[in-house]
Formats: structure tokens, sequence, C-alpha cells
């Protein structure tokens, strides 16, 4: 792993670059440093939560979303496809759930636009275009300054033939999907983004916490989740 001077002036791209590129070169001791003894009471009181909130899973016809990256639209795309096509053939809304699991690479979207804007997620993360189907009057831009599937307007996204389509996070929340964060990759992200900034590791991980969208579910990690929403009796799909 690069080692940064606590006296070096490190350019903002670079530094960028560097979080990202850690990642495949973390120890093992690194990765694992979220699981010791001190964290285990954190995680308890995390899953009891979560256990609750997976509990409100309910319905006919039940789904899981598992997104370890960005995807493009998928994530929040497929959501939509499924309440929309369960209803054309006879299931409303009401009677079906939807849980998308925001982990790894895809914690982003889970965070409101201040944090994109600090901490330029689209280049931490490599988030590609979204593609034409994202139609936001800032849509050159609008992943350099804020997430671009919260606080949506109107006309944001359309789909071929099927035109303009809701399927911003405040939609699909308003539809009943369920969306959960991993912490184990929000711990050991800000963990990085501590080590090259010289930062507190804690501190960035409140303010990341503090700063996630108001309804998404904290759960200890995304593959935790995916056993949890498979034991409610949803069925898997995997996004990327």
């Amino acid at each position: 792993m690069q080692t940064i001077n606590s006296n070096q002036t490190t350019d903002r791209r670079e530094f960028i670059g560097t979080v990202a590129g850690s990642a495949a070169a973390l120890s093992l001791g690194t990765l694992f440093a979220p699981f010791s003894a001190t964290a285990e009471k954190n995680f308890k009181q995390q899953a009891d939560d979560a256990d609750a909130w997976f509990a409100k899973v309910k319905g006919k016809h039940k789904i899981v979303f598992d997104t370890t990256e960005p995807h493009g639209m998928f994530p929040f795309a497929w959501p939509k496809v499924f309440l929309l096509t369960n209803a054309a053939t006879g299931t409303p809304e009401k009677d079906c759930s939807a849980v998308v699991i925001l982990r790894h690479n895809a914690i982003p979207f889970a965070m409101q636009d201040s944090l994109w804007a600090k901490y330029k997620f689209k280049d931490m993360f490599k988030i590609g275009d979204l593609g034409p189907g994202f139609r936001a009057a800032d849509a050159a831009t609008a992943m350099t300054t804020r997430n671009p599937f919260w606080n949506t307007s109107p006309g944001d996204f359309a789909m071929p033939v099927m035109g303009a389509i809701p399927i911003g996070i405040k939609d699909l929340m308003a539809s009943g999907v369920m969306f959960c964060v991993c912490d184990a990759a929000l711990t050991v992200f800000t963990g990085m983004v501590a080590m090259q900034t010289n930062g507190n590791a804690a501190d960035i991980k409140k303010e990341w916490i503090d700063g996630l969208i108001p309804g998404v579910q904290v759960v200890p990690s995304g593959v935790w989740a995916v056993g949890r929403a498979q034991e409610h009796g949803c069925a898997y799909c995997f996004v990327g």
C-alpha cells in the first residue's frame, strides 16, 4: 500500500485514485479490523435493528437486489420494473417487497448530496456514465456534486418506449422499496480515507453515517443482509 507522508501535499486527483486503488491492497489485518471484539457490541445492536427492519418484508412476491458495484441505473430501474410488471400481472405494490442492498463499491448511493460533493464519490468509486436514460438538466455534471438518485426531479430518468419513469430513491421508497447499506464497507472505506488524509476514521465514519439518506437501514454487512433477505423469502437478483 502506498505510504503518504503527513507533510506531503497530495493532489486531490491523486488522493482519489489512491483511495480507490487501495481497496485491492488491503491486508487481512486491515480488512478484518472492523470485526474486533470492541466492534462486536455495535454489530449486535445493528443486527437487532436490522432484523426488526427485515421483518417488514411481506407480501406475495419478494425479491432482493444485491448491488456490489455502481451499475448504471439498474440498481434503481430493476426494482421499479419488478413492481410495475407484478402490478400488470395482478399483484399490486402493497403485496410485493423489494429490498436493495448497497454494499462494497455501491455504498455512495446510500448517501446524500453533501458527501458526494465533498468526497468526490464519482471518482473515488469509479462511477461511470448512467447512460442515455439519465435526462436530468445537469446530467453532464450531476455526479460531481450530487447523488443522481437523490433529490431527483420529474423527467430525470426515461426508458425506451416507457418514457419518463420515477426511479429516484424517494420515489422507490414511496412505493415500498427498502434500502440498506453495508456497515463493513462504510468502516473500511472511511478508514482508507482517514489513512490518506491523516484524518480520524471514527469522525469520518460518523459523518458518512449522519449523511445517509433518511430511511436507509445500516446493516452489519451486505452479505449478512443477503442472507437475512433470503431467510425472509426474497428471491435473489444480482445487480452488479
